[in-house]
């Protein structure tokens, strides 16, 4: 066994990482620092006291484990959670409070996101009870802390920060009224008898995570969700997800860009006709003309965008090609893919082509679930910037998804040669 694939092992056994999805590098730089806090000469060494030490496992695994989050990550899914509440409501009468699940909850941005978008949609605090659970204690932490940072806070829209928030120096404190709706703990999804003892979720958030497992590690994952889900439940997940759900029988529910998803109804089996009576010969009718036939509507797939005109740039000409992007990212963040790839094909019309505008539009094609559509993007922004990490990444996950895993490994060898030559790098 190498050096590397001992701690691959590790990783994969505790908490499920595929080395694929994030690339050796990024695992092999977390054993470096690990190495240099606890004085280890050798991986050999560091190795011994990893074996050793449950607070340096927990430790290896926070160095792996870096949470990108911020409030109302995706604001569509958190629009329509607020709708399908309000009908959740009426049909279980009010009889008890809505339960809802954010896994992993991170340092506790989605969790809150949900508990605010419930209380400012016009739900009372006691219609409704938020779990959040996470692997890292370290994460869990902070999410009870509810300190925030500028970088919690992306986005043109942010007036729910004057709604909950108050200012402390350079950060933010979430007010106690949405905290009291969450419950924050530590807990793992790969433990088949997680929150067994719970009644099932009205509503389960659960993104962009099973991306980074290999196949049976999801749907081993998947068997523990459907059981938090309720059978008339929804399940929320990333935008990468929902070609996985499909085939694990989940069906999208149909709203664009609100990556959600409810159990797959089984058919119920037509009845079988009565035995009738033999009947006399009856004359043949007299024959019709054929018809032309109907032209069948297009399938709806998941995540397709409606169509609708897409809306003009605005009027003023953004000369500034940094601030064009800076637009670009914000609109895409915030769910506005019209708006987004209107933004991209406006910066393609006036500035020389850059690969992060095409990456933009790789991402905004493979969430409204044009694959062939996002592969070209990808590959157009890596011919400009061949190590693009951005563009390997989804590329690879997006490859992963239609089972070409020899192309997607390629694309994490890339950028993990990429990593470890801006690491040599840096050292000089």
């Amino acid at each position: 066994m190498s050096d590397e694939q001992r701690f691959f092992d590790f990783l994969k056994e505790r908490i499920g990482l595929d080395v694929a999805s994030v690339g050796p590098a990024i695992i092999e730089r977390a054993v470096r620092q690990r190495c240099h806090a606890l004085f280890a000469h050798s991986s050999d060494e560091y190795w011994h006291k990893l074996q050793g030490s449950r607070e340096e496992q927990q430790a290896l695994i926070e160095a792996v484990i870096v949470p990108e989050t911020w409030f109302f990550r995706y604001p569509e899914s958190f629009a329509t959670l607020v709708k399908l509440a309000r009908a959740r409501l009426e049909q279980i009468k009010g009889m008890r409070a809505l339960r809802l699940l954010s896994l992993p909850c991170s340092t506790g941005e989605e969790p809150y996101s949900i508990a605010m978008a419930l209380l400012d949609g016009g739900l009372a605090p006691h219609q409704f009870k938020v779990d959040g659970l996470d692997v890292s204690p370290l994460s869990v932490e902070r999410a009870r802390g509810a300190l925030y940072g500028k970088n919690s806070f992306r986005g043109q829209h942010l007036e729910f920060r004057e709604r909950h928030f108050v200012a402390e120096d350079e950060r933010y404190r979430l007010s106690e009224r949405v905290r009291e709706q969450v419950r924050l703990q530590v807990g793992n999804v790969l433990d088949p008898g997680l929150l067994a003892a719970e009644p099932a979720f009205d509503f389960v958030f659960c993104r962009n995570l099973l991306i980074y497992f290999d196949q049976p590690t999801q749907r081993q994952v998947f068997e523990v969700l459907k059981r938090l889900t309720h059978e008339q439940g929804v399940l929320f997940i990333g935008p990468a997800e929902g070609s996985l759900l499909g085939r694990l029988g989940m069906r999208s529910i149909g709203i664009p860009q609100s990556f959600a998803f409810s159990r797959q109804q089984e058919p119920e089996p037509a009845p079988q006709p009565a035995p009738q009576p033999a009947a006399l010969p009856q004359p043949l009718p007299l024959p019709i003309p054929p018809r032309k036939p109907a032209t069948p509507a297009p399938r709806q797939r998941p995540f397709a965008v409606r169509a609708a005109a897409v809306p003009v740039v605005e009027s003023a000409p953004v000369s500034d090609a940094t601030s064009l992007l800076a637009k670009i990212a914000n609109l895409a963040n915030e769910g506005k893919s019209a708006e987004a790839r209107a933004a991209c094909e406006g910066y393609l019309q006036r500035h020389e082509p850059v690969a992060q505008v095409f990456y933009w539009l790789g991402l905004l094609s493979d969430v409204a679930g044009n694959a062939m559509e996002a592969q070209g993007f990808y590959r157009k922004a890596l011919y400009l910037a061949p190590q693009h990490p951005e563009a390997l990444a989804h590329l690879a996950a997006l490859l992963a998804s239609q089972g070409d895993v020899a192309a997607a490994q390629r694309l994490q060898e890339r950028a993990a040669r990429s990593l470890r030559t801006a690491d040599s790098e840096s050292k000089r």
